[in-house]
């Protein structure tokens, strides 16, 4: 049986004995809550996660597109892959550079949609009205 948290994501169906786990193990989040995307995950039990955001440039009144990357634990019971979208949660420091935890996985947009997503070819003889 998976603790409540705290906020409103999916609990893990799997279970494991990580203490690092905010789910099965005594692991306390708060703070910030951020969804982005798997872009590594190369290291044991840790993620990159990379957010893209706009930020408002006053001189030339327009946006420019930023992005920036948080190192995450990984708990083994919450399976991802890259292109994944997560949501990560802050946490005490788990190392130097890993303060987020994972807890939520949702698959990325192309395995979710599968290939009966996309649009239909147009025929030669429909036009665009």
């Amino acid at each position: 049986m998976a603790r409540d948290i705290g906020i409103d994501v999916q609990a893990p169906i799997e279970t494991c004995a990580d203490p690092h786990c905010p789910f099965h193990g005594s692991f306390p989040v708060r703070g910030q809550v951020i969804v982005g995307k798997v872009v590594s995950t190369g290291m044991q039990k840790s993620v990159v996660v990379e957010r893209e955001y706009l930020r408002h440039m006053q001189k030339y009144e327009r946006y420019e597109k930023r992005t920036s990357r948080y190192a995450a634990h990984l708990p083994p019971c919450i399976p991802v892959k890259i292109g994944d979208d997560v949501t990560i949660m802050e946490c005490r420091p788990v190392s130097k550079t890993k303060s987020f935890v994972v807890v939520e996985a949702r698959a990325g947009q192309a395995r979710i949609m599968g290939e009966e997503a996309t649009p239909p070819a147009k025929e030669a003889g429909q036009e665009e009205q």
